[in-house]
């Protein structure tokens, strides 16, 4: 029991170190990172916080311009360092001009500031979760502080769902945090901390994918039955009904944060369990957890398409007419696709031209796929589902103007983070025929049958 404690203390430790460092990294830019629809949704985090619609918008500018001026200062791996190209006053100027001019052309209702014409502003309408999230951190600590406070959360917390799927797929405390740390590590940890709808988004779905992943291992400390323990006890604890939390959950505050990835996500998953209940059940292994798993993933695809429909919000192909028409300030096409596939065309060459140039994610896929084959573990299928909801959601939105950026495509990165921590651990070699000792509880034993032990990494 000793050696128990010590190695759970060890864990925490760990984690805490890594969030620490994080931390410390990110107080060193600690603005800068505004984004042009960053002010779509501070403007509606301040309105939510009681502000006028006009104090709000002039909030929003007033940040935004004032991080414009930091961009090319940040530190922070993989952000675009671009050379500041106006001055703060500047573009406060131009911004409320912006803002005067869609007033005047009907812009008058949202609580978002009118920063574009109102169909284009509907889609951040369309997204309240994140800018409700900002409320109390914008509340307590100014904007500037709340925003990075708030970006800082949601990093964290991801990499903690990363770092639990981890585990409660049967890997070891050292590849549970290396996770972790690969995670903050990647462009995801950058995202998450990006004033923008992606990284909560993110984080949700790291919740998610731990909630799969417990579907799939069916009972609690088992990894589809192999009897691996995953580490800490609450994990350990868990069962198909936490996961199912986790993934309703999950879904449902995502649908209000970004429901385009959430329906995404779904979708993928759904696709992937469904194709992975077929194998097991053709490898004549239990498939009902993966079949289980897919239908609750099938379930809620159909249910936020129908919410985002129910509730008038912007579907595909107003995305479509919002790339081909430049934010709706053209004329809308009769038919958007023939040209949305021209732009889709496009994009996917120069996209590929710049990853043979700079093959930082081709590695770390190519790195990702060696772990997936050489380690077996549930959370594989997982992970690619996550990989391809970021690919369908790039895939939506070809715009070659983030040619450069990971945003949309940031749950691509989760395949890294997910899977090449699974190196670390030595691959499983089967079925010791030693047996477990019964476990000691004070001065006696528990009762219980004799089982086989199955010799897996350190600290699993």
């Amino acid at each position: 029991m000793p050696n128990i404690r010590r190695t759970q203390y060890l864990g925490l430790v760990g984690m805490l170190l890594i969030a620490v460092a994080f931390t410390g990294l990110q107080l060193t830019a600690v603005t800068g990172r505004a984004s042009p629809d960053t002010k779509n949704y501070l403007s509606y985090a301040l309105s939510l916080s009681g502000e006028s619609r006009g104090d709000a918008g002039r909030g929003a500018i007033a940040y935004s311009c004032a991080s414009g001026q930091h961009a090319s200062l940040s530190p922070v791996p993989w952000t675009n360092r671009k050379a500041v190209g106006e001055s703060e006053e500047r573009c406060v100027r131009r911004l409320n001009d912006s803002v005067a001019y869609w007033t005047r052309h009907g812009n008058t209702s949202g609580m978002t500031a009118p920063f574009a014409n109102q169909r284009f502003m509907a889609i951040f309408e369309a997204r309240p979760g994140y800018p409700l999230f900002l409320v109390p951190f914008v509340a307590a600590l100014g904007i500037t502080w709340g925003l990075w406070l708030a970006g800082l959360v949601i990093a964290l917390a991801g990499s903690v769902c990363v770092l639990l799927t981890l585990r409660a797929a049967g890997a070891s405390r050292r590849v549970g945090l290396a996770g972790q740390a690969l995670y903050l590590a990647l462009p995801t940890g950058t995202v998450a901390m990006n004033p923008l709808s992606d990284g909560l988004s993110l984080a949700l779905g790291t919740a998610v994918v731990l909630g799969c992943v417990l579907l799939l291992r069916d009972r609690p400390g088992t990894e589809g039955g192999s009897g691996a323990l995953p580490g800490p006890r609450a994990v350990a604890a868990a069962g198909p009904r936490t996961g199912a939390a986790l993934v309703a959950g999950g879904f449902a505050l995502m649908f209000l944060v970004r429901y385009s990835q959430a329906l995404l996500l779904a979708a993928a998953l759904a696709g992937v369990l469904v194709l992975r209940s077929g194998w097991l059940r053709r490898e004549q292994r239990r498939f009902t957890p993966a079949l289980r798993a897919a239908g609750l993933c099938a379930g809620l695809t159909v249910g936020i398409y129908a919410g985002a429909h129910l509730l008038g919000w912007p579907m595909g192909e107003d995305s479509a007419q919002d790339l081909v028409t430049h934010h709706y300030q053209r004329p809308d096409l009769p038919n958007p696709w023939p040209e949305f596939f021209v732009q889709e065309g496009a994009f996917w060459s120069a996209w590929l031209r710049r990853q043979a140039a700079s093959p930082i994610l081709p590695v770390l896929l190519a790195l990702s796929a060696w772990a997936m084959l050489r380690r077996r573990s549930v959370v594989v299928p997982i992970a690619l589902a996550a990989g391809g909801a970021g690919l369908l959601n790039q895939a939506g939105h070809p715009n070659l103007g983030q040619l450069y950026g990971f945003r949309l495509l940031v749950f691509l990165w989760l395949v890294p983070a997910l899977a090449i921590p699974l190196l670390l651990d030595r691959p499983a070699r089967g079925v010791s025929p030693v047996p477990t000792q019964p476990e000691e509880v004070g001065g006696g034993q528990r009762d219980g049958t004799v089982r086989v032990a199955q010799k897996v990494g350190e600290d699993t």
